[in-house]
């Protein structure tokens, strides 16, 4: 939610709004929510969210939703240096998850390129 377009405006129409996020994350607890599977996790489908009185183009909502496999790769090759001051007192099953992420982000950017 805090995606910035090319003027470097904010996309999500402000603070207020969150509870349409924080409504879809109750639906998904109540098993009513719609999701969209990604290498990140679940987002909210686009029919998930109410946007009722939002004014947002489909650009922007897919700027906002859609998960940029090259981006997310970037962002994950950060996380080991961070894990490393630590200094071997971080959960195994923290570096097992960024195996994973990174895993799923490299299966994402391979099906991606196949089907270039």
């Amino acid at each position: 939610w805090f995606r910035k377009d090319q003027d470097g405006k904010f996309v999500w129409p402000g603070f207020g709004d969150n509870i349409r996020v924080l409504k879809w994350v109750v639906d998904r607890l109540e098993g009513k929510g719609e999701a969209v599977t990604t290498p990140v996790g679940h987002v909210p489908s686009r029919e998930a969210l109410d946007l009722s009185g939002v004014e947002l183009t489909e650009a922007q909502l897919s700027t906002l939703l859609d998960v940029d496999a090259d981006v997310w790769t970037e962002e994950a090759s950060l996380i080991p240096a961070f894990y490393e001051k630590f200094a071997g007192r971080l959960p195994a099953a923290l570096w097992d998850q960024h195996a994973a992420l990174s895993k799923r982000l490299e299966d994402a950017r391979a099906a991606r390129l196949a089907a270039e």
